[in-house]
């Protein structure tokens, strides 16, 4: 057995849990934005067709948007698409490109963690309080910041394991992989 194919497995192994897992969200994401469309859809059908209004669907709609929107966070992190200053990391050479895109993943992991763990003591406070028109507590709302900070978190890992043991910087991956 080489001494290089050690990473590579590792590489290939945290792609495919990444894929995986991403495949997952986007599923998720959909369903939720399909559920936001019905709903919107019957809120814009009792306002302006039976002139009813049904109050609970623009609560109920901001909680879904909430969620798909947080969730496809981590889809971004996945692909390589979120933010990221790239003009300064593309002009450095390949090796810094690598260890400075690791780096950055640190930074980013840390922020997401910290997000995570002030999120779930969020999610706590919010099982005291209640939704203003359904009779539901907020920890279900409030649980998509930890939630979608410990995907995130995961995405990271994988991908920033994948990249480095790669030998290559986060910004030629995303390249290649277009």
């Amino acid at each position: 057995m080489r001494a290089d194919s050690r990473p590579k497995r590792l590489s290939e192994a945290c792609a495919a849990a990444s894929a995986c897992i991403n495949q997952w969200v986007e599923w998720l994401c959909a369903g939720i934005l399909a559920v936001l469309v019905l709903d919107v859809g019957v809120g814009i059908f009792g306002r302006y067709v039976i002139e009813l209004p049904v109050t609970w669907t623009e609560e109920l709609a901001r909680y879904l948007m909430i969620w798909a929107a947080l969730l496809a966070v981590s889809c971004g992190v996945a692909r390589r698409e979120h933010v990221a200053v790239t003009a300064v990391l593309e002009r450095l050479p390949q090796i810094l490109q690598r260890h400075l895109g690791a780096a950055i993943d640190v930074l980013g992991f840390a922020f997401f963690a910290f997000l995570c763990y002030f999120g779930i003591g969020m999610t706590k406070q919010g099982a005291t309080q209640y939704a203003t028109i359904f009779e539901m507590t907020m920890w279900m709302p409030f649980a998509a910041v930890p939630v979608s900070s410990a995907l995130a978190c995961l995405q990271l890992a994988l991908t920033g394991v994948r990249d480095f043991n790669l030998g290559r910087p986060p910004a030629t991956v995303l390249k290649e992989a277009q």
